[in-house]
């Protein structure tokens, strides 16, 4: 059985049960086989296969079918993904298939790509409830059982005004408990937390994890219910970010995937092996400096990888504190400049522990203390500098307007080895008297 054959044979088996392994099924393949695959399917078939794709994966699969079938799938997918697909197609995709959609729809997806990235008007949903504030307790029920196929279970929905403004919020259980003869504006909740369409996705992470709240309403500068931010829109959007991150963070590409072509990857990753290669020679003049004392005590190139290796690992360390830090809006100035004075510390401490076990281990095997002391004062420097660095970098990276996890650790890594390097061979040629 061909890839084809196969994966069509899974997505027919899970297209009503599991639409998520079904898209997980074509995330597997070129976009283009998946595409034919699409062809195969029916538009409900294929819409709810798409409403479960990942944005990136799905730009790609249906930049690969004709503008008015991948038009009209489109249509039968919420305008918000549609939106989150469109912002990763080419420009080229997006003006030909966006005047091919019916017009209210192509602009409630204008609208939305309008609102700055991973922001609540980006992330927001507008498949939710709302009900006039004059409605009665029963009439809101009736309404509700009449809408239940039309969609998904809901703890709450919300009242409104008639220009839309947003009044209260109705809780599920409230709602059942109370009199049916009795007005919803009496039965809802009249302070209710909202955002406006610029908040950011860490500010609304922030407020989801202190206030546990299942939904959040958006709301434009008049006060009107513009759409509802849930915790599945975060969740997604922060797992494909930390996904995203954590390639850049080592120097790949957000859009590679483990099945994407040999071209692909190296096209990807070739720049910033460049980058990574200039980086190495700083590391290789630094020891080409020294080069006639490594000549002469060659014991000391065994220690190098050693300096280096610890160094880079504790940078990781403190790095991956200070990115995680400043994606949960742990870290602002005030508390980023007693970070930094805190990881000297631990960077101090570790090196002292870490450095006098490497020094005991290098007198023991060598028979000379002075090349334990090298190696454990070479040691500490490096650790404190491997804590500074890990610190430093993604603040001032934050600072400068950039993404603090983009390639921080190649830069990270530079700095350990140079520092390391040069520490290790600086202290070495002070002591080389005694060292040879």
């Amino acid at each position: 059985m061909s890839k084809k054959s196969a994966a069509l044979s899974v997505i027919s088996h899970y297209i009503q049960t599991d639409p998520a392994r079904a898209a997980g099924a074509l995330e597997l393949l070129e976009p283009g086989e998946a595409a034919g695959i699409f062809r195969s399917l029916g538009q409900a078939e294929a819409a709810k296969v798409v409403e479960n794709l990942q944005p990136r994966p799905a730009a790609a699969i249906i930049s690969e079918i004709e503008p008015g079938a991948a038009a009209a799938l489109l249509y039968r997918v919420p305008h918000a993904h549609v939106a989150d697909i469109f912002r990763h197609a080419g420009e080229d995709f997006v003006k030909t298939i966006l005047p091919l959609l019916e017009r209210d729809f192509a602009g409630k997806i204008a609208e939305n790509l309008s609102y700055p990235n991973e922001s609540a008007g980006r992330l927001m949903s507008t498949d939710f409830l709302s009900f006039r504030k004059d409605l009665k307790v029963g009439e809101v029920i009736t309404r509700l059982r009449s809408m239940a196929k039309k969609h998904a279970p809901t703890s709450y929905c919300y009242v409104v005004g008639d220009d839309n403004s947003l009044l209260g919020v109705l809780n599920m259980r409230d709602l059942l408990l109370a009199q049916t003869d009795v007005s919803i504006e009496r039965v809802m909740l009249h302070d209710v937390f909202r955002v406006h369409p610029f908040a950011d996705r860490e500010e609304l992470v922030s407020v989801f994890s202190k206030k546990h709240f299942l939904s959040i309403p958006v709301v434009d500068h008049g006060g009107r219910l513009l759409g509802v931010v849930n915790t599945r829109n975060i969740i997604e959007s922060t797992e494909e970010e930390a996904t995203e991150d954590l390639q850049i963070l080592f120097g790949a590409s957000a859009e590679e995937r483990p099945h994407s072509t040999v071209g692909f990857k190296v096209t990807r990753r070739l720049p910033w092996l460049y980058i990574n290669l200039l980086t190495a020679f700083m590391a290789g003049a630094v020891v080409a400096m020294f080069e006639d004392l490594i000549a002469r005590i060659a014991v000391l190139a065994v220690f190098l990888p050693i300096i280096a290796g610890q160094g880079g690992n504790a940078g990781t360390q403190t790095l991956a504190v200070v990115i995680r830090g400043m994606v949960m809006r742990e870290i602002d100035g005030r508390s980023g400049a007693r970070l930094v004075i805190t990881e000297l510390w631990v960077g101090l401490i570790n090196g002292a522990l870490i450095g006098g076990v490497t020094a005991a281990a290098a007198w023991l095997w060598k028979g000379s203390p002075y090349l334990g002391l090298v190696v454990g004062l070479a040691m500490i420097v490096n650790m404190v500098a491997a804590g500074l660095s890990g610190a430093l970098i993604p603040l001032t990276m934050k600072r400068m307007g950039f993404d603090p996890a983009h390639s921080s650790g190649i830069f990270l890594t530079t700095v350990t080895d140079v520092v390391g390097f040069f520490a290790f061979l600086g202290f070495a040629w002070l002591f080389q008297a005694k060292l040879i």
